[in-house]
């Protein structure tokens, strides 16, 4: 019987699972790796890291399932998207990966947004802001900043395609990820090069991957390097995913039109499916191709959500009781006793798309307690994904069914608010 081996690299770990032929998950060990954050919005992450623990949680979920190697038939990955790597021509990172959260290109993407090219319709109808977030404004950064490390870059890509490379050995990209970050749109003719002209960016169009791969499209075989130290056959195939949170929504099955995916972690994301593309203020999409194709989806996101109860668990020095917060934060009446949170720790991803724009708690008295934090998190997080909706509404979208993935979903109280 053969055996799937997947990866879900997210911001703080990678997960491995194994899958039999049926479907059913039969063994999973997650490992965590660091975040460097430093002043500016800034936040980084070694991709050797990544690597690491992908082997590592790889093998010990092998060795969970109770099966052989040789099981073990294909491999596929999911992962953050929006994280700028900067590789030589043998595939070894230049400098530390700059992670979807990192937002020090505030100003590169307000230079984008100034060029008014047609492939801004994705960025509120041309009317912006464009994300620091998002891949060019890093690039134009990267360009600008650190301009040696630049010009030595032989290929500038996503955290997914570091790992496709180290596995597989081919300079590959993920069509999920260029469409919903690097403004590549098949509608429009693909890689946004008007763009790039326009910033001074030319170069980039000979760093990115050189080709771009749908979600379930076998890529290659695993090199003879990657199989021994995963201690799998190079047989192994090696089949594309994408952006976590749309390889998300296949498992939520989310695809008709109409039907909309809260995808919650350490941000969370709602994903609209569409047959036409819509185009307004306030919302990021319409795009084109990402995970179904001949489908459109409309995006909305918060860039601070679970990372914010990590944060207070940092807060609280590593004592914070998830379970016993979440039951004596149920007992509150809504309000948490006068306690308000705004989640821009990280900034404002949608309707304002505000890189600077910070979190703030008000209300706070020597009467409140942890669990009135605690509580106060989730209603701001509440109230901004009601913002989000709301504001797609009155674009034209309305989501007419909301499924809920990731860890949000383990807290009734939180489904609840």
């Amino acid at each position: 019987m053969g055996y799937f081996l997947t990866a879900d690299g997210g911001t703080e770990s990678v997960r491995a699972r194994i899958y039999d032929l049926g479907g059913t998950c039969i063994a999973s060990e997650a490992v965590p790796y660091e975040t460097h954050f430093s002043s500016g919005a800034r936040a980084e992450q070694d991709p050797e890291d990544w690597w690491r623990a992908f082997v590592t949680a790889s093998g010990r979920t092998i060795a969970a399932a109770g099966i052989g190697p040789s099981e073990i038939e294909a491999l596929s990955l999911a992962t953050t998207c929006c994280t700028v790597v900067a590789l030589d021509e043998n595939g070894n990172a230049l400098r530390p990966a700059i992670i979807w959260m990192d937002v020090r290109a505030d100003k590169e993407a307000e230079e984008v947004l100034a060029t008014g090219d047609e492939a801004l319709m994705v960025n509120g109808a041309g009317h912006g802001p464009v994300s620091a977030e998002w891949m060019i404004p890093k690039a134009l950064w990267l360009s600008r900043h650190e301009p040696k490390t630049f010009e030595r870059t032989h290929t500038i890509c996503e955290y997914q395609d570091f790992m496709t490379m180290r596995l597989t050995g081919e300079r590959t990209g993920s069509l999920s990820n260029a469409s919903l970050r690097w403004h590549y749109s098949t509608d429009r003719g693909g890689w946004p090069l008007s763009l790039i002209e326009r910033l001074g960016l030319g170069a980039l169009k000979d760093k990115w991957p050189s080709r771009l791969v749908r979600a379930g499209e076998v890529i290659g075989t695993l090199t003879k390097e990657a199989a021994a130290e995963l201690g799998l056959g190079t047989s192994v195939k090696l089949v594309q995913g994408g952006v976590d949170a749309l390889i998300g929504m296949i498992g939520l099955g989310v695809a008709k039109p109409g039907q909309l995916a809260l995808i919650t972690g350490s941000s969370h994301l709602q994903f609209g499916v569409t047959n036409r593309p819509v185009h307004a203020p306030g919302i990021w999409g319409a795009y084109s191709d990402t995970i179904y194709p001949g489908r459109y989806l409309v995006e909305g996101g918060q860039t601070s959500t679970g990372s914010i109860i990590a944060w207070l668990g940092r807060m609280m020095n590593g004592t914070m009781d998830l379970g016993e917060l979440n039951r004596k934060a149920a007992e509150l009446e809504p309000g948490s006793d006068g306690l308000i949170v705004q989640d821009h720790f990280q900034g404002n991803r949608t309707p304002y798309t505000d890189a600077l724009s910070r979190g703030a708690i008000i209300g706070l008295t020597l009467a409140h307690e942890p669990h009135h934090v605690f509580r106060a998190i989730m209603e701001g997080i509440g109230f901004g994904t009601r913002l989000i909706l709301d504001t797609m509404a009155e674009a034209g979208y309305r989501g007419e069914e909301i499924t809920v993935g990731g860890g949000a979903g383990a807290s009734r109280l939180w489904l609840q608010i």
